[in-house]
């Protein structure tokens, strides 16, 4: 008689990417306030990622920047932001690389950082072709409503963050889980 062998690893639904434990981890610094370790956790994913999965690279550096900057060290931050915002414009996401630029330059302004977002301003507009903007200016219809947080990785989820794959699908920027809308 044969015995089942138990699975390891547990069960992944179908379709759902493998989520790294140090990017889940690196989320919950981030919610928790920890941003020294948060900045360091994003920014050695990020470092991966250029070579595995280059398509999350710049979220994560994006991250790695805004905790950076959550825990003072607003020069690496920047160096960060100019990272993910540059790979973007690199891989021609130019719709992602206005809409988290633009919300980058939003949050330096809140802070008082205003010599900081100028300079992130420039790199936005160095790296959208001018017949990009115009096409940008497009009217958004309305989105279902998504969890607060991705169901993988615990990554939050803004309607206006994230890559819309249908009418009610979107994809997690850094694990790439489809997360669906109500």
């Amino acid at each position: 008689m044969f015995r089942r062998r138990p699975l390891r690893g547990g069960f992944r639904r179908a379709g759902m990417p493998e989520v790294p434990p140090m990017l889940r981890r690196a989320h919950q610094l981030m919610e928790n306030g920890n941003y020294a370790e948060a900045q360091e956790a994003f920014e050695m994913l990020a470092k991966r990622a250029e070579d595995k999965f280059p398509e999350r690279a710049p979220f994560l550096f994006l991250q790695a920047g805004q905790a950076a900057i959550f825990g003072g060290q607003t020069k690496k931050g920047i160096a960060h932001l100019r990272s993910g915002l540059t790979m973007l414009a690199t891989q021609q996401r130019y719709h992602r690389l206005h809409i988290l630029g633009q919300q980058a330059v939003d949050e330096l302004i809140a802070r008082g950082l205003t010599a900081e977002a100028a300079e992130i301003s420039e790199v936005i507009k160095n790296n959208l072709p001018a017949e990009v903007v115009s096409a940008l200016v497009e009217v958004e219809k309305k989105k279902p409503i998504l969890p607060t947080h991705c169901p993988s990785c615990g990554a939050a989820l803004k309607p206006t963050d994230v890559e819309w794959l249908d009418e009610v699908t979107a994809e997690c920027e850094y694990c790439g889980s489809p997360v669906r809308g109500e």
